[in-house]
């Protein structure tokens, strides 16, 4: 790797072990080179995932500074000759705001209001809110929003979100599972290649986590691209077809014009999907398709009943993974926040780089930020997809929890020596 490769490799960023230090005795700690190493010690017995590899090896004092934006003291450690900074987690990435004043403008993004919007109500301009959110977007999606292996999705969905950069037309891969955004890109196309680049970022992710991971379901809407790009990257994985999407076909051409019929079909299909049992639902659908032929039904329902019945394996496969998602209905509710965040900054505007750097700050607002508190109290008090996903927090402060969450970038290997 050439020295202009080294210097951009995601793996150089993830240099920053973020901890849960409190704001007020922060001073006190960092002047005292043994009360600071008793903390560190303290949390790497708590929570070793937010230090590097090799920290239990041992590790050394380097030095320390003062931040010009924040006046605050920052000391940095060497691990196995590699220097880290270490970052109290009330103080944002770069220096660019204490996490007590941003936390309420960062969560009213995951509803989409607007970055000048957020100028308005709470100062600064909108770039700087622009800036603080797409910061978000350099660490891995998945090493943040799960912090053990064993948490890794076994059934996971996709799909693409179609939208546009200057006018072009571009791609949105997304994966979701656990109801948390685990992968998403922005590319040109939507061919077989470029989605295979786009998913196999989570792919990249995941196995950073754990090198074997290979999920056991992936549901999708039957583009072939997409089925052929998760075919190529997880060879062992079952593809199961979307029932709501055929539904959905179905509905789009028929509803109005064949009102009647429409309903009919409707409750038959549906009675199909309730189907306990794997035999129970093959043999609905062929009494389904049995009862269509024998009357006059409309081409544009016939066919996608046809379609039903031709590729049965595809739809019934589901019943042999139990946990195994049917229909996309996860992976659609998110992409409608993505619509609206989409819609709300009239897409993308600068280059492709930015625009998933971003759209990835997003997705981890979206894994991290409070849920309603109907929701809340029905998970008893776990606040966020990614609490319920691990089962805890590292802090009260949905932000801080992100923040710590990130600590190396989300990333478990080691960073490449300088």
């Amino acid at each position: 790797m050439g020295k202009a490769d080294a210097a951009t490799s995601t793996t150089r960023l993830n240099r920053t072990i973020c901890l849960p230090f409190s704001q007020e005795p922060y001073d006190n700690k960092i002047n005292s080179a043994v009360d600071f190493r008793k903390f560190l010690d303290a949390q790497y017995d708590l929570f070793p995932e937010l230090f590097p590899p090799s920290f239990s090896k041992g590790y050394r004092m380097k030095d320390k500074y003062r931040s010009k934006k924040l006046s605050i003291w920052i000391r940095r450690i060497k691990v196995d000759g590699i220097a880290y900074t270490i970052r109290p987690a009330f103080a944002m990435p770069y220096m660019t705001g204490f996490t007590k004043d941003v936390e309420k403008p960062l969560m009213l993004r995951k509803a989409a209001v607007p970055f000048w919007m957020l100028a308005y109500g709470f100062g600064k301009n909108p770039m700087y809110w622009y800036r603080m959110e797409t910061s978000l977007g350099k660490n891995s999606l998945i090493g943040t929003s799960i912090k053990n292996p064993e948490y890794l999705p076994q059934h996971i969905s996709a799909d693409e979100k179609h939208s546009r950069i200057k006018g072009e037309k571009v791609y949105v891969p997304c994966t979701v599972g656990n109801d948390c955004i685990l992968g998403v890109a922005v590319k040109k196309s939507a061919g077989q290649q470029d989605l295979e680049a786009g998913y196999g970022v989570f792919k990249k992710e995941a196995q950073d986590l754990n090198p074997t991971y290979s999920p056991q379901t992936c549901n999708t809407d039957g583009w072939m691209p997409t089925m052929n790009a998760f075919k190529s990257l997880f060879p062992a994985m079952v593809l199961i077809s979307c029932f709501l999407h055929l539904y959905i076909s179905i509905r789009d051409r028929s509803r109005k014009k064949f009102k009647d019929i429409f309903r009919l079909v409707s409750d038959k299909l549906w009675s199909c999907y309730q189907a306990k049992s794997k035999a129970s639902f093959a043999q609905r659908v062929r009494r389904l398709h049995e009862w269509a032929s024998c009357r006059e039904m409309p081409s544009v329902i016939m066919t996608k009943l046809e379609k039903l019945r031709n590729n049965l394996p595809s739809f019934s496969i589901a019943y042999n993974h139990p946990g195994a998602h049917r229909t996309s209905n996860m992976v659609d509710r998110l992409m409608q926040r993505l619509d609206r965040y989409l819609f709300c900054t009239q897409y993308f505007h600068g280059s492709l780089e930015a625009a998933e750097q971003g759209i990835r700050g997003w997705a981890l607002i979206q894994n991290f930020a409070p849920s309603n508190p109907r929701t809340v109290a029905k998970y008893h008090g776990l606040q966020s997809p990614a609490e319920r996903l691990n089962g805890f927090r590292y802090h009260e402060n949905w932000l801080q929890n992100l923040l710590i969450s990130a600590s190396l970038g989300g990333f478990r290997g080691p960073p490449q020596n300088p």
